[in-house]
């Protein structure tokens, strides 16, 4: 359906909220959920701030172990426990006033953009190194339960470095099972799945080397999917698929979870748009992020400053209408969980939750 033919529906928002640390001094914040409920997490230079968005709206804090441009961190669901993924270890740091205590820390091969076969003890052996300040990094996050954490990592260091997708016991950084990921990535963002035993990995590396790892864990053993030259978004709340879309950002595809479950659909941006402005089809581009906030709807958007967000009916892979707002926003629509989504404020110092209204 071209956007000109296209019904409007103006989104409803379910709140406002404050990033707890300066913009310029912090990532931009996240709204991260689960089965406790949503949370706003923000990182910085020093420190991770996670606050409740449910409930008491309770805060807390973490020490941080590097700056935040040495890697990412994974928040447990019940919010007592980080992880930072860093350039030489995963390490596991417990919520805690005034100094959150190590609960574990799992060393492996080093990040380092240029060749590296140190096995680093600490930050403070790289802090000064220039090749370091800009490495790549993994990443790692939690399963909905809290009792794995799923982690992206460089194998113990060796002249040739391998990656390997980890399944660890969140609880003591118990190595349970662990897979090559046959990649050479330079980022990468995890995507957890309703059931435990699963998650959806997008490794960053090029268009070549950017696939979507798809992983299940029965106990004993890591089984993994792949999906070449795509790039992860989001998953259903019911967890029957996940959307995609490629390096070039042309498509959105969807896949179901399970081998048996079908075909892949996927819906062209030129499909979207009508071209009748002089080839504007041409440029359109779907963003990295998007979100899959209802089993029936996913919520998807063209790349530039202001924002053009699309509810996309997932099972036909076509337009349900043009997203509207009761105010400009800006950038991707983020994942939020079951029924929501979110936008982060041009300056970085708020993020708006949005939900669908009842009738659309």
């Amino acid at each position: 359906m071209p956007h000109d033919a296209a019904r409007e529906v103006t989104a409803s928002l379910l709140a406002t909220v404050e990033a707890p640390l300066e913009p310029g001094s912090a990532d931009a914040p996240q709204v991260l959920h689960g089965p406790g409920g949503r949370v706003l997490v923000q990182r910085g230079d020093t420190e991770l701030v996670v606050r409740e968005l449910d409930g008491e709206g309770r805060q807390t804090r973490f020490p941080a172990p590097w700056p935040r441009r040495y890697g990412s961190v994974a928040v447990a669901p019940g919010g007592d426990l980080a992880v930072f993924a860093g350039v030489h270890a995963l390490r596991a740091v417990d919520a805690g006033e005034p100094t959150g205590a190590v609960r574990w820390e799992i060393r492996h091969g080093c990040w380092s953009a240029a060749v590296c076969t140190e096995a680093h003890s600490s930050f403070s052996e790289y802090a000064e190194d220039p090749d370091h300040d800009s490495a790549d990094r993994g990443s790692a996050a939690f399963s909905p339960d809290g009792s794995l954490l799923w982690a992206h990592v460089r194998s113990a260091a060796r002249e040739e470095t391998e990656e390997e997708w980890l399944v660890l016991d969140s609880t003591n950084g118990t190595v349970l099972g662990r897979a090559a990921t046959d990649t050479v990535g330079s980022g990468s963002i995890h995507f957890p799945h309703p059931d435990s035993a699963s998650m959806g990995l997008t490794i960053l590396g090029g268009e070549e080397n950017s696939p979507v790892l798809w992983g299940h864990w029965d106990g004993a053993t890591v089984t993994i999917r792949r999906f070449d030259e795509e790039v992860l978004l989001d998953v259903s709340p019911s967890g029957e698929y996940f959307v995609t879309t490629d390096p070039g950002q042309w498509s959105l595809y969807l896949h179901p979870v399970a081998e048996d479950g079908g075909g892949s659909r996927s819906l062209g941006a030129e499909q979207v748009v009508s071209g009748s402005d002089g080839g504007a089809a041409d440029r359109e581009r779907w963003e990295y992020e998007a979100a899959f906030p209802y089993d029936d709807t996913v919520v998807a958007g063209f790349e530039g400053k202001n924002a053009r967000h699309w509810l996309v009916e997932p099972r036909t892979m076509s337009v349900r209408g043009r997203l509207g707002y009761p105010f400009p926003v800006q950038g991707a629509p983020h994942s939020a969980g079951p029924g929501a989504w979110y936008t982060v404020s041009e300056d970085g110092a708020s993020v708006h939750l949005w939900t669908l209204p009842r009738e659309q």
